[in-house]
C-alpha cells in the first residue's frame, strides 16, 4: 500500500504564504507524476500544479507566478510554495500521486492524501 501524508495547512491572512508538503510511503516500485489539487466548497476538485520524476510542471493559470511546486525524488516527496495568497485559494488541499506499484504491473495508480485545509482570511 501507498500513502500520501500532507503538512502544512492552516489560516493565513491575504497577501501572506504558507508552504504544504507530502511524503510518500509504503511499498512501491517509482513515483511518475506528483502533485496537489484542491477543492473549495461546493466547487470540484482542480489541479494547482503537478511535476513530472524528470521535472516538467504545469499549473493552473490562475496561481502561476504565486505558486511554486518542487520535488526530491530521492525523498519521495513534493512540495508546494504559496505566495501572496488571496481568499480565493481557500480549499483542501490534496497531494496526489502517479505509482508504480509492482514488477509486474506496467500501469501506474492514483493515489490521494487525506487533504491540508488552507484559509486565506482576514
Amino acid at each position: 500500500q501507498v500513502q500520501l501524508v500532507e503538512s502544512g495547512g492552516g489560516l493565513v491572512q491575504p497577501g501572506g504564504s504558507l508552504r504544504l508538503s507530502c511524503a510518500a510511503s509504503g511499498s512501491f516500485i517509482s513515483i511518475n507524476a506528483m502533485g496537489w489539487y484542491r477543492q473549495a466548497p461546493g466547487q470540484q476538485r482542480e489541479l494547482v500544479a503537478r511535476v513530472t520524476n524528470g521535472g516538467g510542471e504545469n499549473y493552473a493559470d490562475s496561481v502561476k507566478g504565486r505558486f511554486t511546486i518542487s520535488r526530491d525524488n530521492a525523498k519521495n516527496t513534493v512540495s508546494l510554495q504559496m505566495n501572496t495568497l488571496k481568499p480565493e485559494d481557500t480549499a483542501v488541499y490534496y497531494c496526489h500521486a502517479h505509482v508504480y506499484v509492482s514488477v509486474w504491473d506496467d500501469r501506474s495508480h492514483e493515489y490521494w492524501g487525506q487533504g491540508a485545509k488552507v484559509t486565506v482570511s482576514s
